[in-house]
């Protein structure tokens, strides 16, 4: 049995036949539907609040604006990106 097929068979034996449902039907939804209901399923799950997370993102920001501004990384307008992304989830 492959890895993908155990953590399948062990994810149906713990679901309750309501969920195997539900995740039936999430999984006819749109690809841009699946990945908004995806993002909300995992935000509910992480309800704590990251002490140091603002600041790490702030360091981030600023280390990828100093990789623009040093010719290091090719910004990507956000329309672009948005496009693209529209793309692929259809």
């Amino acid at each position: 049995m492959t890895v993908d097929a155990a953590r399948s068979s062990f994810y149906r034996d713990v679901m309750t036949a309501d969920s195997r449902e539900i995740e039936k039907q999430a999984r006819e939804l749109p690809p841009k539907e699946r990945a908004r209901l995806a993002l909300a399923l995992i935000e509910s799950l992480d309800q704590g609040k990251d002490e140091d997370a603002d600041e790490l993102w702030l360091d981030e920001a600023e280390r990828r604006l100093e990789d623009c501004r040093a010719g290091r990384v090719e910004a990507i307008p956000a329309n672009e990106v948005f496009e693209r992304i529209d793309k692929k989830l259809g």
